[in-house]
């Protein structure tokens, strides 16, 4: 018999079902989705579940459909078999620009997980890291609203692993850098301390950082499938799906394949707390409307010029937000001409 305790279940989780107990429904949480159905964590153990036509239709997008992570609403069914029938409201979820729309017209989110409480971006130190694609990590993860953590991996690699994290920690403020190796166990005290019983974490990153090994280390068995590395320490890509694992300690932790391509979704609350340190500046600027590109009195270019902010950071900066406003701009031209298409008198949909 499995706790829901230990799944993350919790007294407002329990408040958010009640109607759906008074309807016979059970609570599960979504583990593993497969095309066309899900393997779910229930008290009785796991489940092979699938989504009904009419709550697919019924979703206003796809996003709205269930994923790794999200607690649902069950019908049991018979020999194992059960139905979803509804999706808890998220507390969390990081979403990204589905991937390969980037130049369409339609910009679909994607939710990569869902109700996550600690988000680990991944980097190898074998690998060149960049400052620049971590902002982009750190602003999703802001916007989810999980709590970011940057992991530093294959630390076993690099001859000076933590004068490394304390530079990376630069771009993360008050964001917590660890360097970590599942190797030689370097680090992962700290991990284990950002799960605690009931806690969900995600690992974020690209392909061969050694997600999928942290999380067979962190179980102290081979749950997921991994290849050794090349002897330039960089890794071979493995996970194809997205699974949620629960872990000896109590924790639970979403591997998720390497992302090729992070597109930002809607984050402008996740820039402005990534990018903390312009998000200050900007305010002592002599005008509330300054677009920092020459007004007179601008903090942030004042910033720039005197070595107090990188131009890099802040061309990185200017990069997503124009990303973001491209993005929101597509999205009102298609609302636009959703209600050019909608017939006389029909409501909003």
């Amino acid at each position: 018999m499995l706790e829901l305790e230990a799944l993350g279940w919790d007294d407002a989780w329990n408040a958010a079902f009640e109607p759906h107990r008074a309807a016979g429904l059970v609570p599960a949480r979504v583990a593993v989705p497969h095309r066309g159905a899900y393997d779910v964590l229930t008290e009785t153990g796991d489940v092979r579940a699938r989504v009904p036509g009419r709550l697919r239709r019924e979703a206003a997008s796809t996003a709205d459909l269930p994923v790794v992570g999200d607690w649902v609403a069950l019908e049991p069914g018979e020999r194992g078999s059960a139905t979803i029938r509804a999706v808890l409201p998220r507390r969390t979820k990081f979403s990204r620009r589905a991937a390969h729309d980037p130049g369409s017209e339609v910009a679909r989110e994607q939710v990569v997980a869902a109700n996550v409480d600690v988000v680990f971006i991944t980097a190898s130190l074998t690998d060149d890291l960049n400052a620049r694609v971590l902002e982009r990590y750190l602003t999703l993860a802001f916007e989810s609203g999980a709590r970011p953590v940057i992991l530093l991996t294959k630390a076993d690699l690099e001859r000076d692993p933590e004068a490394v994290a304390a530079e990376l920690s630069e771009i993360g403020g008050e964001v917590p850098v660890h360097a970590i190796s599942s190797r030689t166990g370097l680090g992962l005290s700290a991990v284990r301390a950002h799960l605690a019983p009931g806690v969900t974490g995600a690992l974020l990153g690209p392909s061969g950082v050694g997600k999928s090994t942290l999380v067979n280390t962190l179980a102290g068995e081979e749950l997921l499938a991994t290849r050794s590395v090349r002897e330039d320490g960089s890794g071979r890509h493995t996970t194809t799906r997205r699974e949620l694992v629960l872990l000896p300690g109590g924790g639970l932790v979403v591997d998720n394949p390497g992302m090729r391509e992070l597109h930002l979704w809607l984050a402008d609350k996740g820039l402005e707390d990534a990018f903390e340190d312009i998000a200050e500046l900007a305010v002592q600027c002599r005008f509330s409307d300054c677009h920092h590109s020459g007004e007179p009195g601008c903090a942030v270019q004042a910033a720039v010029d005197e070595g107090r902010l990188a131009p890099e950071r802040w061309q990185s900066y200017r990069e997503l937000q124009r990303e973001l406003v491209e993005l929101e701009e597509r999205l009102a031209r298609r609302k636009r001409s959703r209600a050019r298409r909608r017939p006389p008198g029909a409501g909003a949909s």
